[in-house]
């Protein structure tokens, strides 16, 4: 099954990944982030997986979420009949009790269809206790327990449950699997019927809220699902935002890039914030931000890259053996060491975010401001030494160019920030360091000769990450070392019009291998291209990207564009935020709305915020 062939659910608890035909394939319980007990997409149906499909031969099939919902509907059409399957996850505020419901419908003329259920606790590697009930089965494995609630009869052991019943024009036939920890008593199943309802009222209601009347016609769809695949990703309890909803999804088929990406990166904080501010999304706006401080809380030296959804810090990296990983992409990975990295760029990552949420005018924190201030007390001592840098690379510390960068991002967010709002601080001693980073960038990190920024000091190579650099106000976008690099980066960067992070086969990043295009670069490329007033190109390239969403419009982290498939953790919420903001910049510079756009959201760019 390729990764496009998968649609996601969820309910800011967690999140279940369900294919194309009927199969739920990937589901952790109760959160994103603990361990799955359908592991199917990472191993063999052996290792869990939970589908529905018709007995004969499936003539036609179609799926789709219900209109500006996260409700999968998907229609097999038989030689007898068609149903409909609904699946989708009912919003609850207990996250230790989630449900997953599955309604059959019967559309036209009658189906046989068949349920196979086979549970692995511990990513697919412990066979649980199943009992029967008259409600259907239970089944408990050490602290975890499931229910699964279903009028329909079941038959099989421990290893599989199967079930096979008809569905007629008309009839509805519901399944719902039900978590509870296995020392407390299972909680109540409501109506399947009024919860489907329930799930798709609110999300219609929340869908409404979106800002996007100054968005062309033809984009407002793929921003609507962008967002409301962020919204998906969210976990409700903090705030905190997933990078995505899976592990291990290689970069490259075969390949051995496959981390965990069920966690929160600060690297990602502010053009998250700006898509949800540009789109009105001030409250989950605000509860980022809080789950922000809340993780960067403590002594500045421990400021770290990521965090887990709650704010926790220790995500050691494990390898999973019994997985033989997606198409064979070993190994399996659980934790993310990177997490233990040093990364310099997120002190300008944080600082922006917050003076970002002070120009929306998101209500003023004071605990923000002391945490600024000792951010960048310690920055001062530490810009100059060598780091991972933005992409986390597992070779040797540079003094990467993007690192450095938004170091001076860092004095410049604070400068600005108690500038405006008249607060105490260092300014003349700020201002100081921010003209000795600017001129340590300006002179190390750009290649006279190339003519363009380069990855790292001293480095030949090229970066996509310095496509940022008019963004968050470094230069201006038509400053002659600003087009040379995005010359540079067409020319070298870029695979069947899509662009590359790095070369891989160039960098030591202590990985190896192939990966495809990572697609937040090629957004990054179509706002250059936005701000240096080349729309036709801009338009051109975001169409392009916008083409690569899958049926249901779900984007991955990368493009392999020989292959021409999806590649990389799913959906990724990265690639999800640059199509939102680049939908928003290019609908900022075409007019007529342009006005009305620049009036409702101000704040379209980092470019627009820092100037």
């Amino acid at each position: 099954m390729l990764i496009e062939d998968y649609a996601v659910i969820g309910n800011m608890i967690s999140a279940a990944l369900v294919s194309r035909t009927g199969s739920i394939d990937w589901l952790c319980l109760p959160r994103f982030d603990s361990a799955a007990c359908f592991a199917a997409l990472l191993g063999t149906k052996d290792n869990g997986h939970w589908s529905l499909v018709p007995v004969a031969e499936v003539k036609k099939s179609s799926r789709r979420y219900l209109p500006d919902t996260a409700v999968l509907e998907t229609t097999f059409e038989t030689e007898s009949g068609t149903v409909a399957v609904y699946d989708f996850m009912p919003l609850t505020t207990d996250e230790d009790k989630v449900d997953v419901i599955r309604l059959v419908k019967g559309i036209d003329g009658s189906v046989e269809m068949r349920m196979d259920f086979v549970l692995r606790f511990n990513y697919g590697q412990a066979v649980p206790w199943v009992r029967r009930h008259d409600y259907g089965l239970s089944a408990v494995a050490g602290p975890d327990a499931v229910a699964l609630h279903t009028p329909v009869a079941l038959q099989g052991q421990d290893m599989k449950t199967v079930a096979q019943f008809t569905v007629r024009k008309g009839e509805s036939v519901p399944f719902t699997l039900s978590y509870h920890n296995s020392h407390k008593t299972p909680h109540f199943v409501p109506d399947r019927q009024e919860s489907l309802e329930a799930t798709t009222r609110w999300w219609r209601e929340w869908s409404a809220r979106a800002r996007v009347d100054h968005v062309p016609e033809c984009w407002r769809e793929a921003v609507v699902r962008s967002l409301i695949t962020l919204k998906l990703l969210t976990y409700s309890p903090t705030g905190g935002i997933v990078a995505a909803a899976t592990t291990s999804l290689p970069e490259g088929i075969g390949g051995t890039r496959n981390w965990d990406y069920r966690y929160c990166w600060i690297r990602d904080s502010t053009l998250t914030l700006y898509a949800l501010l540009n789109a009105g999304y001030r409250e989950e706006a605000e509860a980022w931000r809080q789950w922000l401080l809340r993780a960067a809380a403590g002594h500045p030296q421990q400021l770290h890259i990521m965090y887990g959804i709650a704010g926790e810090r220790w995500l050691p990296e494990n390898e999973i053996p019994w997985l033989r990983g997606y198409e064979n992409s070993a190994p399996v990975r659980v934790g993310n060491g990177a997490s233990g990295q040093t990364q310099l760029d997120v002190f300008g990552e944080l600082l922006d975010v917050l003076h970002a949420a002070y120009k929306a005018k998101l209500a003023f924190v004071e605990d923000s401001w002391r945490v600024q201030k000792v951010l960048l007390n310690h920055l001062e001592k530490v810009w100059r030494e060598p780091d991972h840098g933005i992409w986390e690379v597992r070779g040797p510390k540079q003094r990467f160019t993007h690192s450095q960068l938004m170091c001076w991002v860092a004095f410049d967010r604070g400068i600005k920030t108690a500038d405006e709002l008249e607060l105490h601080a260092p300014l003349d001693h700020w201002r100081h360091v921010r003209a000795q980073i600017c001129d340590e960038v300006l002179t190390h990190g750009f290649d006279e000769e190339r003519n363009s920024f380069v990855q790292a000091f001293g480095s030949k190579h090229l970066d996509a990450a310095s496509l940022l650099v008019p963004q968050v106000g470094f230069l201006k976008p038509k400053d002659p070392r600003v087009l040379g690099t995005v010359a540079a980066i067409e020319r070298e960067l870029m695979q069947d019009g899509f662009v590359m992070r790095y070369s891989p086969d160039q960098v030591n990043d202590g990985v190896g291998g192939d990966e495809g295009c990572f697609l937040a670069c090629s957004f990054w490329l179509a706002d250059a291209y936005a701000m240096q007033g080349r729309l036709d190109d801009a338009g051109a390239l975001f169409e392009r990207l916008c083409g690569l969403r899958n049926d249901v419009g779900l984007l991955s982290e990368e493009y392999d564009p020989k292959a021409k498939r999806l590649l990389g953790n799913f959906p990724q919420s990265f690639s999800h935020v640059g199509l939102v903001n680049t939908a928003f910049n290019l609908s900022h510079a075409y007019g007529p709305a342009r006005q009305r756009a620049k009036r409702d959201a101000p704040n379209r760019t980092r470019q627009t915020v820092a100037a």
